[in-house]
């Protein structure tokens, strides 16, 4: 690989980085009562996931439909064979609590994502929808509709937002 390519690789991450931040730097000003700056700091983070989405097709990583399920099953399985039991090894020798319940949560819902990703490939073009809700505290993934209660970390049906 070249170093354009690591180039692109590392401004992917950087951007897609800095997309997530700023939306949770909007989400604590308006909860602060700075609707401007959260505006803005939601405006940015839109135009990191221009910037984003343009790396990654310059890196190709944007293929058929087939083809992405299949990258985000690989993806979502190493996460939660490889990835995040490290981490969670490591938060938990470190004694970081908050780090390790983080860690979990994300674990546990890779399993889901990567089980969802399967089925969406082993029914695709058989044209079947279906609602997603996410648990708002865990990341909880479910299909149908939200449970009284999350699985993974307890929360109430009400913390679940339905993806449109």
């Amino acid at each position: 690989m070249g170093k354009t390519q690591d180039n692109l690789q590392e401004a992917f991450a950087g951007e897609s980085q800095a997309n997530r931040k700023y939306l949770a730097f909007a989400k604590k000003a308006l909860d602060e009562g700075f609707a401007q700056v959260a505006k803005l700091f939601m405006a940015a983070a839109e135009a990191e996931t221009v910037h984003a989405h343009n790396h990654l097709r310059a890196m190709d990583g944007v293929k058929e439909t087939i083809a992405n399920l299949q990258a985000a099953i690989a993806g979502e399985t190493y996460e939660f064979t490889s990835m995040y039991p490290a981490m969670l090894d490591t938060a938990a020798k470190e004694g970081q609590t908050e780090a390790k319940i983080s860690f979990r949560f994300a674990n546990e819902v890779e399993k889901i994502h990567a089980a969802l990703y399967k089925k969406a490939l082993d029914n695709l073009g058989k044209n079947e929808t279906t609602d997603y809700y996410v648990c708002q505290v865990c990341g909880n993934t479910v299909e149908g509709s939200a449970p009284d209660e999350c699985e993974i970390c307890g929360a109430t049906k009400d913390k679940f937002k339905k993806v449109d």
